[in-house]
């Protein structure tokens, strides 16, 4: 008995479904360029600063050309100064000081593994003796403090005084592109990654920068810029990740859309009120009560 023939699809029916695609994609990309348009100039008369690393591309979709881009380290002093209204900082440069109230929502965050905060070390943990710290770092030094010392560890912590990864001292700590840049070389040290290690102490995320909004500014319609910027980012996640220049897509696919988060909700607050404890706990302060504006 003979098997039936399979119908031929209909005539034209592959070009309708090829034209259809290709008319969602124009008017994905207009409605792409009108939510660009309506961000540009956005920020004005505010100033507005954020690292320039590939984990915070995703909160200043749209407004990349307002904002004044630099290290962790470097926007803490600027806003220290005044110099700056709002700021993509890490956590600890709002937590030692009573200057900044945190936009709810927004984070720069890991659940687990982040990859680019890390201590590499070429000898046993248990026997490290100093570390030498990336400069940039803020919230990154008191996080390895607080992990060392649950191990009843405490040592001299230096600066970093230089990226020469064929030279670096056996304990070193780095952040940011440049530890990523070191993770995807050849290297003698291991890795110990501080995302994955608080996790283990704690179940919790961890969360390493925020926007700090200077205290006595009048910001509401900032606030909701910047909430307008990272959802833009958020829901262009794939074109950023396909369009941007930094490392290869495999690894932004890995790294932005796994590894780091940018919400800031209830786990995520739990994770900074038990990261405010042990900070206390180990001395590392004076550490104020974190306030949340929305």
């Amino acid at each position: 008995m003979n098997e039936p023939e399979p119908k031929p699809s209909q005539p034209g029916a592959q070009e309708a479904a090829e034209a259809l695609a290709r008319r969602l994609e124009k008017e994905q990309r207009a409605e792409m360029f009108q939510r660009e348009d309506e961000l540009s100039q956005s920020l004005a008369p505010f100033r507005v600063g954020s690292v320039s690393y590939l984990n915070a591309v995703p909160l200043t979709r749209g407004v990349e050309s307002e904002v004044v881009f630099t290290t962790p380290a470097k926007l803490a002093e600027m806003l220290q100064k005044g110099d700056l209204d709002a700021g993509l900082v890490s956590i600890t440069e709002v937590l030692f000081s009573e200057r900044y109230d945190i936009l709810d929502g927004v984070a720069v965050a890991s659940l687990g593994e982040v990859q680019s905060v890390f201590l590499a070390h070429r000898k046993p943990i248990e026997l490290v003796q100093e570390v030498h710290c990336d400069p940039a770092s803020l919230t990154s030094v008191n996080l390895l403090k607080v992990l060392l010392a649950e191990q009843g560890l405490k040592p001299e912590f230096k600066r970093l005084s230089s990226y020469d990864f064929g030279s670096l001292p056996d304990y070193t700590l780095l952040i940011g592109d440049p530890a990523l840049n070191f993770l995807r070389s050849s290297r003698q040290h291991e890795i110990l990654d501080l995302g994955a290690a608080w996790y283990e102490k704690t179940a919790l995320p961890f969360v390493y920068a925020v926007w700090a909004l200077r205290r006595g500014v009048e910001n509401k319609r900032l606030r909701h810029q910047l909430r307008d910027a990272k959802d833009f980012g958020l829901d262009t996640l794939d074109h950023i990740i396909n369009s941007h220049a930094s490392y290869d897509l495999d690894f932004r696919k890995d790294y932005l859309g796994w590894h780091i988060h940018y919400h800031l909700g209830a786990d995520e607050k739990k994770g900074i009120a038990r990261f405010i404890q042990l900070l206390r706990k180990h001395g590392l302060g004076p550490v104020f009560e974190p306030v949340f504006v929305s």
